[in-house]
């Protein structure tokens, strides 16, 4: 009697995606279940209340630029970089090419190279796919409150769960206040009236979050730097100002900070 077919998988596409799908719900709920996913988002809520007149003017600015509703919630959602979104905003509605637009966007956040120089040892432990995911995720705030509370990497599969945790609920709490509040200002944007000056009071929101970030010396000397040279090259098409000011102010700074730091700073780095 010949013996009954055994089951096969589905191998279809929908089958593929929903075992995918189940896989990663599963897989944040386990996370979610540590201590310290909560712990993150918890002291994430705190700075991003502050962070919300910021995002909420990046919807309105999107919106004010000329960008369709569908548009602004596709920019909002894919690219997730206020500030590199408030520097192309301009180039895309004044029709500037687009190696402009990339270079500007670059500039803007060319720090996060570095952050991602410095998490390079944290996380090379996952795969590619799962970098490149975190890294979408992974804010400005994020990672400073995370290296803060790990100055250094995991070594046990415990301890890589636990900063899993941590920055993730960090990270997701992030988003939702970024995102709530991009939407809110997009929507809203499209239906306020232009007489209430919302592009002003945007601009004031991001010289108080620029000023609160100024906290050392060598930090309020770069805005110093980059206001001054953003102001003396404003004559420059597609605000190719901004793109120089960051140059001239990363450049200027990496050659004052050796003269002005504490010698026993660089004994420090260097022991």
């Amino acid at each position: 009697m010949p013996l009954p077919p055994e089951p096969q998988d589905d191998l279809s596409s929908q089958g593929r995606l929903g075992r995918w799908v189940a896989g990663r719900i599963e897989a944040f709920a386990h996370t979610a279940r540590h201590p310290l996913f909560w712990v993150g988002a918890r002291e994430m809520a705190g700075i991003s209340v502050g962070l919300t007149a910021w995002s909420f003017m990046t919807g309105v600015a999107m919106i004010k630029s000329g960008m369709t509703i569908t548009e602004a919630v596709l920019m909002s959602l894919l690219v997730f970089a206020g500030s590199a979104q408030l520097a192309v905003i301009p180039l895309l509605a004044a029709g500037a090419p687009l190696w402009v637009m990339l270079a500007t966007a670059f500039c803007v956040n060319l720090r996060f190279v570095v952050f991602s120089l410095h998490l390079r040892d944290y996380f090379m432990f996952l795969p590619r796919y799962r970098r490149l995911w975190l890294g979408y995720f992974t804010g400005d705030v994020t990672y400073v409150l995370y290296t803060r509370r790990f100055p250094k990497p995991a070594q046990t599969d415990t301890q890589r769960r636990a900063h899993m945790a941590y920055l993730w609920g960090g990270n997701c709490c992030n988003w939702m206040f970024w995102q709530t509040f991009s939407m809110l200002g997009i929507f809203l944007g499209a239906a306020l009236p232009a007489r209430w000056g919302l592009e002003f009071a945007g601009t004031l929101a991001l010289l108080a979050v620029t000023c609160s970030l100024a906290a050392t010396r060598m930090r309020a000397l770069s805005a110093v730097l980059a206001a001054a040279a953003a102001v003396a090259l404003f004559g420059l098409p597609y605000r190719l100002n901004i793109v120089a000011a960051i140059v001239i102010a990363v450049v200027l700074c990496l050659m004052i900070e050796p003269a002005v730091r504490p010698p026993d700073e660089g004994e420090r780095r260097h022991a």
